[in-house]
């Protein structure tokens, strides 16, 4: 397997006396704070794992979260930018047992990926600092890169299935009104971008729901479990939905992860980091709506969707309380308060 190229920033090398903006410096903790999480994770998952190829993929992934924190570190450093707390040894018990299957591990790595990708797309318009944009250009290519060695795996294992295939247009055609129709009347076949992001809303959910179920098994907080067991309900009810909706069609879905779970219930994470990273994965879905609606026809897969997206932000919210009132919920950078700073 081909390993990802190490980082080259010359400018990283040179005095900068331009200041870091509210999104270059949102953006970098949001990553410090994500890979910090996946270092603990990904350093447990190395504890436990057999096949040679998986290995050689967490290995590649964990170098790629080392190499962000270094160099993340080294801009707040060079700011007098306080570094996070983010997430440590305390966070990660590596002498637990094994907790997940070997084929769990590639469909981690893929939703993780994806969710490492969104955050350096969406940041990289908004960044002017030249050491900044080269890193965040740095960050995205090499996700991308550790993506396309992700998808090989799992096709060349036999652990996914392409996204359903659909007939090839004969002729150009224009909507009428039943393009919107979901409930009623004529209801028209899903088109190709309503197909990609119901397979996507399952595939994440899949594991998603995995995750949360191991959490579950293993988390020690009562409150937090329970709030667990609420979130695994939500994620199977959601991707039924979404199931159905293919289904419906005649088209494939993908499967569950369920299995690749153990019976073990000896915690190799703090609650913290479990329930810092379900928030997380919760709030990435609720942003992969957007993307959903935004190409949706059909009345009834909106709904769907909006559906979703409130039971999703209600968990989202439920997750910031505890982290609140656990002392846990380390703050973003943050605009300075104007109206208190006029009163004193």
């Amino acid at each position: 397997m081909q390993t990802i190229k190490p980082i080259k920033l010359g400018s990283n090398k040179t005095n900068t006396t331009e200041k870091l903006t509210s999104a270059e410096m949102g953006k970098l903790w949001a990553t410090y704070m994500g890979n910090s999480m996946a270092k603990c994770i990904l350093s447990y998952y190395l504890q436990h794992v057999e096949d040679m190829d998986i290995k050689t993929l967490l290995e590649n992934s964990l170098k790629l979260s080392e190499e962000f924190l270094k160099i993340t570190t080294e801009i707040f450093t060079k700011e007098n930018f306080p570094i996070p707390n983010g997430f440590s040894q305390e966070d990660v018990n590596l002498g637990a047992p094994r907790l997940f299957q070997d084929e769990f591990y590639v469909h981690y790595l893929k939703y993780t990926a994806k969710a490492g990708g969104s955050i350096y797309s969406v940041g990289l318009p908004l960044l002017f600092r030249k050491d900044v944009k080269e890193f965040f250009r740095y960050c995205l290519n090499s996700t991308m890169d550790l993506m396309e060695q992700i998808k090989e795996i799992l096709m060349n294992k036999g652990l996914i299935n392409k996204p359903p295939l659909i007939p090839v247009p004969e002729k150009v055609e224009f909507v009428h009104q039943d393009f919107l129709n979901g409930f009623f009347g004529h209801v028209r076949p899903l088109h190709g971008l309503e197909i990609a992001h119901l397979y996507d809303a399952i595939e994440n959910n899949a594991t998603s729901k995995a995750l949360i179920m191991a959490f579950s098994q293993v988390v020690k907080d009562e409150k937090i479990r329970k709030l667990f067991e609420r979130g695994k309900d939500i994620t199977t009810k959601n991707t039924e939905n979404y199931i159905k909706k293919l289904h419906d069609e005649n088209l494939p879905t993908p499967s569950f992860h369920d299995d690749l779970i153990t019976t073990s219930t000896f915690s190799p994470f703090s609650d913290k980091i479990m329930l810092f990273h379900k928030m997380d994965m919760f709030t990435m879905k609720i942003r992969t709506f957007g993307n959903a609606m935004a190409v949706n026809g059909r009345h009834d897969i909106g709904l769907i969707y909006m559906n979703a997206l409130m039971k999703n932000a209600a968990f989202v919210q439920d997750a910031a309380k505890i982290m609140i009132e656990k002392g846990w919920f380390e703050q973003a950078p943050k605009a300075a308060n104007r109206a208190k700073l006029a009163s004193e």
